[in-house]
């Protein structure tokens, strides 16, 4: 324990060393988590639509009317053929074009139904398929609050038809805000991305310097010197959490509904294992450059195949079992189910193993293959 403190004193004059590291390690993930949850928003909002109103009647310019008062469409302009509106979205203008056939209100009227037709960009896929939604539904709501529906004759039967009410109630998240969804997976991924970077920088530093040469000739054993390494940044990301929950409480009012001592667990274990991970990688590196794009290519898929910002459960087979390899993907379900379900051990102890396992396994690999040479 005597040699551990020597290496534990060593690495914490070398953090506080070095202020503006010191300072990024905390600052930058706390500034990060105040802005990037109001960017990170998968409501989709200012659509862009263009119509081509062949009718001109009154009832298409309610219906346009209502369309721009909805609150998710801005009128981007209103062209006079329906070429020119599909030059709109090829000029990026315009997402959605909704073409009015001529004697629309007549056939309404008369007839009591209309076709129109809605063209929609979907090179952004989520923006397209939300947009087109959003409008069938104000059409659907234009349409059930028509006049001549809602002043209907009377109908020759006196039996009401069979109707199914649904009523709905989002649990966990009442005003389904996607920063409750999103503050959580912001934290975990920012914790990722410091320790990460950070600890696969660290036994680099010491190479380049030449200092861990110095090291190598001394009576420290392989996990002595791997568990100096690991302590102090384990300390600051423990630290790092702490002061994101602080921020997710006092800038968004979102508080864990289950155990803050649950949540403490998961994450001393996480940590462990994500700095195990980059202690692996700073022991295969040579340059602080090559670790750097060691971390960043683990660092992406951790983003991407997380659940982050897609379910795990979409996925295709084969890339779901990656997701699972991967420590950030169960620490992120881990966080929310904690923060927004309350969720206690015994619902989430599979994804307790899970973490525990990584950590024993990435630090048992980063030990053995640190390479000291007496």
């Amino acid at each position: 324990m005597k040699v551990l403190s020597f290496i534990l004193r060593k690495e914490f004059r070398q953090i506080f060393r070095d202020k503006i590291i010191l300072a990024m390690m905390f600052m930058m993930p706390t500034i990060q988590l105040i802005i990037m949850p109001w960017a990170a928003n998968f409501e989709v909002k200012n659509i862009n639509i263009a119509y081509v109103d062949h009718d001109q009647s009154s009832y298409s310019h309610r219906l346009i009317n209502k369309i721009a008062s909805s609150g998710y469409f801005k009128i981007a302009g209103n062209p006079d053929s329906y070429q020119k509106g599909l030059k709109m979205i090829e000029q990026g203008d315009a997402d959605l074009v909704l073409e009015i056939p001529a004697h629309f209100e007549r056939n309404l009227v008369r007839e009591e139904s209309q076709k129109i037709n809605i063209s929609v960009d979907a090179i952004n896929g989520t923006k397209s398929s939300l947009g087109g939604s959003y409008l069938v539904s104000v059409i659907g709501d234009f349409n059930k609050n028509l006049d001549i529906n809602i002043k209907s004759p009377v109908k020759t039967t006196t039996v009401s038809p069979a109707t199914i009410k649904v009523a709905s109630t989002n649990w966990y998240n009442p005003r389904a805000e996607y920063k409750y969804y999103m503050v959580p997976g912001i934290l975990v991924l920012l914790l990722t991305l410091i320790g990460g970077f950070i600890t696969a920088l660290n036994i680099v530093k010491e190479k380049e310097i030449g200092t861990i040469e110095q090291i190598n000739v001394t009576p420290i054993k392989k996990w002595q010197f791997i568990l100096g390494k690991l302590i102090p940044f384990w300390i600051v990301g423990m630290t790092v959490f702490i002061i994101g929950l602080i921020v997710m409480y006092i800038i968004y009012g979102i508080f864990p509904e289950g155990s803050l001592l649950t949540l403490y667990l998961f994450a001393a274990v996480y940590l462990i294992a994500l700095l195990g991970l980059g202690l692996l990688i700073s022991t295969f590196a040579d340059t602080q450059l090559q670790a750097m794009f060691i971390a960043f290519f683990f660092m992406m898929i951790f983003m991407l195949m997380s659940g982050f910002f897609t379910n795990t459960e979409s996925m295709p087979d084969w890339a779901e079992q990656i997701s699972n390899f991967t420590p950030v993907t169960h620490f992120i379900k881990v966080v929310r189910l904690i923060v927004l379900k309350g969720s206690g051990f015994s619902e989430i102890k599979t994804e307790f193993f899970y973490l525990l396992g990584f950590a024993l396994l990435l630090n048992s690999l980063a030990i053995y293959n640190y390479r000291k040479t007496s």
